[in-house]
């Protein structure tokens, strides 16, 4: 295709994955010794390792959602459909297959981003809502399979009797699991801001920003939609798979629509233009799950006026508001 820069938005900040959270080399090292040393100091401000292997499990599935939703501009109700086959995925290979962690973890990062692959274009053949609508009937397809294949995935009871197995000989307790799931973390980031600083990732913010210039310059956008599509599916079905070995359990929970809509939240909540805003959103999202729900089973109200406070007074997000301050 043509280069990019002559299509693209004016505005070059429009362009870039992200400004707000720490991009520069400092602001990068910084948070990266935060991960890696915090097994060794999260229980001194009164969390726990696990807390913070589900903060970046779910994370890692908003950043591949937000692939699509804030760098493309597609809605999707239905991402619940690819974290929900990752982590089958991997629970159907551990307890029948293979007694490989990482072998299970990849096949069923195939199965869900495969699915992603297959099901994206029939989606992308709309627009709008119908586009919306159509992903949230996929996923809703995949999880009334797995309420009724009892057989196979345990039916609305879930999958069990499977757990993580030792890599190398390394068994895999809370801290060793964390640091796994933060090396995918990072290897999925790195995957996520390669593409996003690539010509093929300006072409995603190009068709977010103007579908109709494009479409009119001859570029065929439904291929790119459907590659964005693709890539967040693999992504999400990574954490997905994650999640399985976090919990060494699934459910058709993790294909249900409100899993979708949990993941959105998050996406918004934390910035759905900012490359890290996912991050700052399943941070908000995890914590006030874990804790307010020890008082309330009301949990879910809390995140709603959160949710509405922030769209309110932060349409851009957490980080987009912290962002604009840093700048001012």
């Amino acid at each position: 295709m043509s280069d990019i820069s002559s299509i693209a938005p004016r505005d070059a900040s429009a362009t870039k994955p992200t400004r707000a959270m720490p991009t520069s080399r400092t602001g990068l090292i910084i948070l990266a010794v935060m991960l890696i040393t915090l097994p060794f100091w999260i229980s001194y401000v009164g969390g726990y390792t696990d807390l913070a292997s589900r903060v970046l499990i779910y994370a890692l599935a908003g950043m591949g959602l937000n692939l699509l939703l804030g760098f493309t501009g597609g809605l999707s109700f239905g991402h619940a459909a690819y974290f929900g086959l990752g982590s089958y995925g991997v629970g159907l290979m551990l307890k029948y297959e293979t007694h490989s962690t990482l072998l299970a973890l990849l096949v069923g990062t195939i199965v869900g981003g495969l699915a992603a692959t297959l099901l994206g274009p029939i989606a992308v053949r709309r627009r709008g809502i119908y586009f919306s609508m159509i992903t949230i009937a996929i996923g809703q397809m995949f999880f009334f399979i797995a309420v009724r294949w009892n057989a196979l995935t345990g039916g609305e009871d879930g999958l069990a009797g499977f757990s993580r197995q030792p890599i190398a000989g390394i068994p895999l307790g809370s801290n060793n699991l964390y640091y796994l799931i933060l090396i995918f973390f990072g290897l999925g980031a790195a995957v996520l801001w390669t593409i996003l600083n690539a010509p093929l990732g300006h072409t995603f913010v190009a068709i977010r920003e103007n579908r109709k210039r494009l479409t009119f310059l001859g570029i065929n956008v439904d291929r790119y939609i459907a590659i964005s599509f693709s890539i967040s599916g693999f992504i999400v079905a990574l954490a997905g798979g994650l999640n399985a070995l976090l919990d060494n359990f699934t459910s058709p929970d993790n294909l249900k629509y409100t899993l979708s809509g949990n993941l959105l939240i998050i996406a918004v909540l934390g910035g759905m233009r900012n490359f890290w805003g996912p991050l700052a959103g399943a941070l908000v999202f995890i914590l006030v799950q874990d804790y307010v729900s020890n008082i309330t089973r009301n949990w879910m109200t809390v995140i709603g006026l959160i949710f509405i406070v922030s769209v309110m007074y932060f349409p851009k997000g957490i980080l987009g508001f912290f962002g604009r301050r840093s700048r001012s």
